[in-house]
């Protein structure tokens, strides 16, 4: 199919490669998604067997390594402090995320200049703001205008339900004088475009057959093929190939069958989150770039960023119903997101408020912890605890750090044979310490609301959904990989729209500026499609 060219091809269909490929549906030019994975079908999602649970530890376990699907990627974690967790398949991690839904602050883009730390964006806040509305509108997100914590926005669907954790939790905030505030949520309250809302089932984190939850393969996904976008599943991209005159002319994949095949294209945008961008970015090498593409200037891969996770328990004597209800969307404090350095730190942290697990987990937890003996007693133990517990999430700031990196692995491959990514990472001090201040602080909420029982730990290892930083953007071509629109300072041609562009990584999850900056660059593009390559 050499003599077969695209206009644009985009490598990834998740929560960046959908709301690109959506935008740019507006050129009436040829586009096509490649992806990995395939389309999931809801009704094979867990929660429609009894099961749904001890699935989370198979077939949809968050950990591509215990997963273990044909169109996952192994991951060497050995020389981290955090184990990577993704979805590969239409939609990406938005098949399994908790669709909590916070922007990066206005703060977050300026670090440098506030904090002395890290870089600055070359964009902010007020850049992307049309963006952020935008998304909201598409994915359809629940929340409460009027947070002090943000400037003014207006989500478009009315808050879910706070539930008695909400309330029990928001008494022991108000007790302390602390802020919180109902969540941003990617999960619709009402009615919306065609989809019915959430029911409170509780499992998000094993994919919604309700279709409640905004994951990308239900909100831009079926706009984007309506308008036009060809999305091809099963398809592994090993290598983004590149032309005598240094610019990107197609990609080396493999096909369902395994068989190695060649697309063409006049431009390549690169979704494939902060693993898998670094990762075909350093296998495409060539005489113009030994090195990896795009990377003269040694930054692909490098930067690494996590969200330190922290996580506090409280255990209650009232029933909280703690497992009805989003999981992960609940309310939220950013009493100490911003920085104050009387902590010992630089930068903060979001407190945020989780609901309880299903039996299975609360049983399994409760073995672990030695809190629900198996045997004489069991029974007794589990009531204290099934739907009495409440719990805190501590997300803390991660600063970029270049010895936080991404490479091929040497030895681990993929079922194509396509080197598998390594990634090696340690904490700072200034995140352990993070992680401290928030684990006491919310001892303190746990016991204002009035807990009777509470754990804490962390900096848990099984929380890399957050994957960014590896070919961050700006003005510096020797310090950064794409320009302040996302294109490779490099290849003029070659675009890169998801979190591995991200400068600095805020303390929240990053779903709803992934997908933000994702829009912006390709409304740019779109700008200024008369001298694209100028």
């Amino acid at each position: 199919m050499t003599d077969d060219v695209v206009d644009v091809l985009i490598i990834g269909a998740g929560a960046s490669g959908a709301s690109v490929a959506w935008s740019l549906a507006d050129t009436r030019m040829r586009i096509v998604c490649m992806e990995q994975g395939d389309w999931t079908n809801p009704s094979e999602y867990p929660t429609t067997a009894a099961n749904w649970e001890s699935q989370a530890y198979g077939p949809y376990n968050i950990n591509p390594n215990v997963r273990g699907r044909d169109t996952d990627y192994p991951i060497n974690n050995d020389e981290s402090a955090v184990a990577v967790v993704n979805f590969n398949g239409v939609g990406g991690s938005t098949i399994l995320y908790g669709a909590h839904f916070p922007r990066l602050h206005p703060s977050d883009f300026k670090v440098k200049s506030l904090d002395g730390v890290a870089e600055d964006w070359p964009i902010d806040y007020a850049t992307l703001e049309p963006y952020f509305a935008q998304n909201d509108r598409v994915m359809g997100v629940s929340g409460l205008s009027g947070d002090p914590m943000y400037p003014p926005k207006q989500p478009p669907l009315p808050p879910l339900p706070m539930g008695l954790v909400g309330e029990t939790l928001a008494r022991g905030f108000n007790k302390l004088g602390w802020h919180w505030w109902p969540s941003d949520s990617a999960i619709i309250s009402q009615p919306y475009e065609g989809r019915d809302k959430c029911l409170n089932l509780g499992p998000c984190l094993s994919a919604c057959a309700q279709g409640g939850k905004s994951s990308t393969d239900i909100t831009y996904w079926p706009e984007a093929i309506r308008r036009g976008v060809e999305l091809r599943t099963r398809c592994r991209v090993r290598e983004i190939t590149v032309n005598e005159q240094g610019f990107a002319d197609g990609v080396v994949y493999y096909n369902a069958d395994g068989e190695e095949c060649y697309q063409r294209a006049e431009v390549v945008v690169m979704a494939c989150n902060g693993v898998g961008t670094p990762r075909i970015l350093l296998n495409s090498t060539s005489a113009r770039f030994p090195d990896g593409l795009a990377n003269r200037s040694g930054m692909v891969g490098k930067n690494l960023m996590f969200h330190p996770v922290g996580f506090v328990q409280g255990v209650f004597e009232e029933r909280l119903d703690s497992h009805k209800g989003p999981q992960a969307c609940c309310i939220l404090s950013k009493e100490f997101y911003e920085s104050d350095t009387t902590r010992g730190f630089v930068r903060g942290y979001n407190m945020q408020i989780t609901r309880g697990s299903g039996p299975l987990n609360t049983a399994m937890a409760g073995y672990t912890q030695g809190t629900i003996p198996w045997g004489p007693g069991h029974h007794e133990a589990f009531r204290k605890r099934f739907d009495h517990v409440a719990a805190i999430g501590i997300i803390g700031e991660d600063l970029p750090e270049e010895h936080n990196t991404v490479t091929l692995d040497t030895e681990l491959t993929d079922s194509d044979g396509v080197p598998s990514p390594k990634i090696t990472y340690r904490y700072s001090d200034n995140s352990l310490k993070m992680i401290e201040h928030g684990l006491a602080r919310g001892e303190e909420a746990m016991q204002a609301a009035g807990a009777v029982e509470i754990t804490k730990a962390g900096p848990l290892r099984d929380t890399g959904w957050h994957l960014l930083g590896t070919a961050r953007m700006g003005n510096d071509p020797e310090t950064s990989v794409v320009n302040h629109w996302g294109r490779s300072h490099d290849v003029k041609n070659l675009f890169i729209v998801d979190g591995s562009i991200f400068v600095t990584g805020g303390g929240v999850n990053p779903a709803s500026t992934i997908q933000a900056c994702a829009l912006y660059i390709a409304d740019t593009m779109k700008k200024n499609l008369a001298n694209l390559f100028d």
